[in-house]
């Protein structure tokens, strides 16, 4: 079972959580978890301090990262599992037309070309980014019954950006070799 990083902070679930509050819980409970200042207690006691001490940092990794954040709330929900990632077929079209570029830089690697796809992809991203920051922001505030909705629409940017950013991650290798 996933551990609930949100309640171990006494935060409520958001995409956007204050960054202040965050750092602030982790180094009070950096403290508190220390394993230097439990050196007396039992060796159960140290155990428990420690496994504290590791939730801690995991809950931090996880919460202060966007990307990981995003992640961590939609497996939550259940909604990152295997072979259940379907895309718009439009979208998937685009990336289809990207790659295809990409194949062709590949082979004949072109400036120009190269600089489309860039531009291409910051659009699609840019595009992607405003769309879903609304729903980002409001998604704290929303009613139980409409937060299925809204995970549904972030579950989507999230796998559309992941797309994104291994065109991205070929771009750069393209760029390498130049």
């Amino acid at each position: 079972m996933t551990p609930d990083y949100f309640g171990f902070y006494s935060l409520p679930e958001t995409f956007r959580p204050d960054e202040a509050t965050l750092k602030r819980q982790y180094y009070a409970l950096s403290r508190q978890y220390h394993p230097d200042f439990h050196a007396t207690e039992s060796s159960e006691r140290q155990q428990e301090i420690l496994d504290l001490a590791t939730l801690n940092t995991n809950a931090y990794r996880t919460l202060s990262d966007f990307d990981h954040r995003m992640a961590y709330i939609l497996s939550r929900h259940g909604l990152l599992e295997e072979g259940k990632q379907e895309l718009p077929p439009d979208f998937l079209m685009e990336v289809m037309d990207l790659n295809e570029q990409l194949m062709e830089l590949e082979f004949d690697p072109d400036p120009a070309t190269t600089t489309k796809v860039e531009t291409e992809v910051n659009a699609l991203t840019d595009t992607l980014d405003a769309g879903i920051e609304p729903v980002l922001v409001g998604y704290e505030g929303l009613p139980a019954d409409a937060r299925p909705q809204a995970l549904q629409q972030i579950r989507t940017y999230y796998l559309k950006k992941r797309y994104l950013l291994r065109i991205r991650e070929s771009l750069a290798k393209f760029a390498a070799r130049s």
